[in-house]
């Protein structure tokens, strides 16, 4: 079972970047898929990006597309979420999870990080 633990978040200006990092425990973190979500007070989870086993394809959704890039380190069991020119849209809760399929879908996420909080100043 892997855990995820998420860090990195804050408060910034609109123009400004962040990273997030998400580390993982457990053996098994190249076996996932690993996205990133976000929630803003009254409204639902949505998708921000993915990233395969590998590494080597990524999807995002086209509000942040071009400005956000996610990575990850297998050797060290970690995701990243690179979020620049960030807008006050952008404020939200932001959470790491795993998923066994390569997936833009929530309902495809079987494990979850406890969130970190983002805030653009506009």
């Amino acid at each position: 079972q892997v855990q995820l633990v998420e860090s990195g978040g804050g408060l910034v200006q609109a123009g400004g970047s962040l990273r997030l990092s998400c580390a993982a425990s457990g053996r098994t973190f190249s076996s996932y898929h690993m996205g990133w979500f976000r929630q803003a007070p009254g409204k639902e989870r949505e998708f921000v990006a993915v990233v395969s086993r590998s590494g080597g394809s990524t999807y995002y959704p086209d509000s942040v597309k071009g400005r956000f890039t996610i990575s990850r380190d297998n050797a060290e069991s970690t995701v990243y979420l690179q979020m620049n020119s960030l807008k006050p849209e952008d404020t939200a809760v932001y959470y790491c999870a795993a998923a066994p399929h390569f997936t833009p879908l929530l309902s495809g996420y079987n494990l979850w990080g406890q969130g970190t909080q983002v805030t653009v100043s506009s």
